[in-house]
């Protein structure tokens, strides 16, 4: 078996290269690529150098499985040509919401995966519903969930690299007392925070927050009601959400701290106390989903608080579609 990344050079791409390094999938060789400005620069891969090719040359039967790491107009444009020759698994939004492409969070929806034969191609979720959903699943599981309101708290890495490198300009800038530019968000994001992102739709929401309740519907559960109000905050890396949880079932806050921490891919941080509970700094760069501060809603004695934190670019992003390839090769791919 050989794999491709496309977008190889980008955030997410070179995520996904550190994850395969330490992933159990046996391949053969694994094919760089990116847009022709990137052509001919050379990448580690387990002591390596792999040269990177132009997604203009590049042939997509060279691979098995390949990784789409390079936005929706990439994904647009070549997605379906890819698919005729190899199995597509898109970390984009834009084929999430097709019914016969199968979303995956596979801690969740594993199942999924059977249909990929209908299109060759398996969408992975938003970064911000990823996480959330590895954390209802097993709740809904046991308690039934009938709603989830949720505020975000979202890391500039999710916008990509432009807007890291701006955040840290802008901060700069700042200190120094210098004019704030604004390029790649709608107001100045350094010591501040937008209660904005992607473009807005129907009533007031924007296609983050759509993203959510569709998403998660499809994923867990088209019954659940969901809203979703979603922020861009001065953070690098990682997303943290504030999630109420409303549960048709009778619970306890023991219980349901108990299914949490025995939950696949979920870590419940849970002391209170000071530092008692997971800030998105201290996630950065692990491979779980962190749970803390879960508490009874003191105005619904159906519902839940808690606060879920996560690493955009791994679980979010790049670790969860390496994850869909081990499920994928383990029990679907040739059977």
């Amino acid at each position: 078996m050989n794999l491709a990344i496309i977008g190889a050079t980008g955030n997410v791409g070179r995520k996904t290269i550190e994850i395969l390094e330490k992933s159990k999938i046996k391949f053969s060789k694994l094919f760089l690529v990116a847009s022709e400005r990137s052509e001919g620069k050379k990448i580690k891969f387990k002591g390596n150098d792999i040269e990177v090719q132009s997604l203009d040359k590049y042939d997509f039967s060279s691979a098995q499985i390949t990784f789409f790491a390079a936005g929706s107009k990439i994904a647009e444009l070549w997605i379906p040509k890819a698919c005729k020759n190899t199995i597509v698994i898109d970390n984009s939004k834009y084929f999430r919401m097709d019914k016969d492409v199968p979303l995956v969070v596979p801690e969740v929806n594993p199942d999924q995966l059977a249909m990929y034969k209908k299109k060759n191609i398996i969408a992975n979720a938003n970064c911000s519903t990823i996480q959330m959903v590895l954390a209802l699943k097993p709740l809904h599981d046991h308690f039934n969930i009938k709603r989830v309101i949720v505020s975000t708290y979202q890391s500039v890495s999710g916008a990509g690299k432009a807007p890291m490198d701006e955040l840290l300009t802008q901060s700069k800038d700042f200190i120094a007392g210098k004019k704030i530019n604004s390029k790649n968000f709608t107001k100045q994001i350094a010591f501040n925070l937008i209660p904005h992102i992607d473009e807005f739709v129907d009533d007031g929401y924007t296609k983050e927050e759509w993203k959510m309740e569709k998403e998660t519907k499809k994923i867990l559960d088209p019954k659940i009601k969901i809203t979703a109000t979603c922020v861009r905050v001065p953070v690098m890396v990682s997303h943290s959400e504030s999630i109420n949880v409303e549960f048709e079932k009778p619970f306890n806050v023991e219980k349901v701290r108990d299914i949490l921490s025995k939950s696949e891919g979920c870590k419940v941080l849970d002391e209170r106390k000071n530092g008692g509970y997971i800030t998105p700094l201290e996630a950065e760069n692990s491979y779980m989903t962190f749970i803390s501060r879960i508490r009874k809603d003191s105005s619904n004695d159906k519902a839940i608080n808690m606060w879920v934190v996560s690493d955009n670019l791994l679980k979010g992003a790049a670790l969860n579609t390496v994850q869909i390839a081990e499920k994928l090769i383990k029990d679907y791919y040739g059977k």
